[in-house]
């Protein structure tokens, strides 16, 4: 996801994509133990997806806090 698409996403939303990501990481890491992973840059895509939900996330509780 683009940081533009992210940012359409109410809050709700965002929470829920977040948990999506976490739980494929979690199944990434898995295969990648069972040595079932094929790509191994899927799991830098899928942190990288985490880290750009977390960095909106952040960049809204700072907009709240200042109103």
């Amino acid at each position: 996801m683009r940081p533009d698409e992210i940012r359409v996403l109410n809050d709700s939303e965002l929470a829920r994509q977040l948990d999506e990501a976490h739980k494929e990481l979690f199944n990434l890491r898995f295969r990648l133990a069972t040595k079932q992973l094929v790509n191994h840059r899927e799991i830098v895509a899928v942190k990288k997806r985490i880290a750009r939900m977390e960095t909106i996330k952040r960049e809204r509780e700072l907009v709240s806090e200042e109103l």
